[in-house]
């Protein structure tokens, strides 16, 4: 048992270890660097098989070694593959639940929004408006301005000496 703990790697220690280097794998698998790389190297096989190449002939024109090797990387890509979406199909479902929640939210505080701007237009019927007050001031100052004429007048009667009026 402790001969086969130290051989094998623990991947218990880290569970998303093996989740991260599929989610890498799968990623590099689909750029223009991979398709590249394994294009050259499919040309590099073929030459060295099919000229002969300082005597090697390792692989006769069927390439069948080659194939083996295309069915060997296409059956530890796909599940490799999956992996990857399924974990990012984990990540978009918190995501999505978030955005949820986040818009639930973003409702209800402009439901309240639009109650309070309700409340307000509905209060500020109640309240005077700005020409409204001007022009009550105005009227206001006008009649002041007619109380202090007469005022004035009445003062002016009060200290002139009675003389008679001039005709």
């Amino acid at each position: 048992m402790e001969l086969k703990s130290r051989l094998l790697p623990n991947l218990a220690s880290d569970p998303d270890l093996f989740g991260r280097f599929a989610e890498r794998f799968a990623r590099y698998m689909g750029t223009a660097n991979f398709l590249l790389y394994m294009t050259i190297f499919v040309i590099v096989w073929i030459a060295i098989n099919v000229i002969g190449l300082f005597g090697l002939k390792w692989d006769p024109y069927p390439f069948i070694l080659l194939n083996l090797f295309f069915s060997t990387q296409a059956s530890y890509a796909a599940p490799l593959i999956l992996l990857a979406q399924n974990r990012q199909d984990d990540r978009d479902r918190v995501q999505i639940e978030q955005d949820r929640s986040r818009n639930e939210r973003n409702l209800a505080d402009t439901e309240y929004l639009t109650r309070e701007v309700a409340a307000l237009r509905i209060s500020l019927r109640e309240v005077a408006t700005r020409d409204f007050v001007r022009s009550e001031l105005r009227s206001l100052l006008e009649e002041l301005i007619a109380l202090q004429g007469e005022e004035d007048t009445l003062k002016e009667a009060r200290t002139a000496p009675d003389t008679p009026p001039k005709s």
